[in-house]
């Protein structure tokens, strides 16, 4: 009897190339934005997509905040339509990047999600910049 890892086989290698590459192209870490960050080498504009307050709270370093919902043509017309958007929000537990960035690729932006969020950048030992002393619940909180 096989284990319950291999009670469903896993995919040919070809197929799990593909898929492992592709989602690649979607997903980037908090590891990569941080050692992008310290490399000097941002090609990229980071996006807390939460709401100010959040934002105000606790943020990566180097993030802007537009929160989800006000992400529109008129909000972004100052930016190239070549500029690789990086959204995040508070975590694996919250969907508001991927909701900024269904909107930012339907405004035909490049966009990729900073999986993890808030909480993967904590997780990773990374601080976050503070302009109020926020409580640790408040820090993470979506509002999106």
């Amino acid at each position: 009897m096989p284990s319950l890892v291999r009670e469903i086989p896993a995919a040919p290698s070809a197929i799990a190339l593909m898929h492992f590459t592709n989602r690649l192209t979607f997903e980037t870490d908090c590891s990569d934005v941080h050692a992008s960050q310290e490399a000097g080498e941002v090609d990229f504009i980071l996006v807390d997509v939460r709401g100010p307050l959040a934002f105000e709270r606790g943020h990566v370093p180097g993030a802007i905040n537009i929160p989800g919902r006000q992400l529109t043509a008129e909000s972004l017309a100052n930016y190239s339509k070549s500029s690789l958007f990086v959204v995040y929000c508070a975590g694996p537990h919250c969907n508001g990047a991927n909701k900024a960035a269904v909107k930012l690729a339907a405004l035909g932006y490049p966009v990729k999600e900073m999986i993890g969020g808030v909480t993967g950048w904590l997780d990773e030992g990374f601080e976050l910049n503070v302009a109020a002393q926020p409580s640790a619940k408040a820090v993470i909180g979506c509002e999106c």
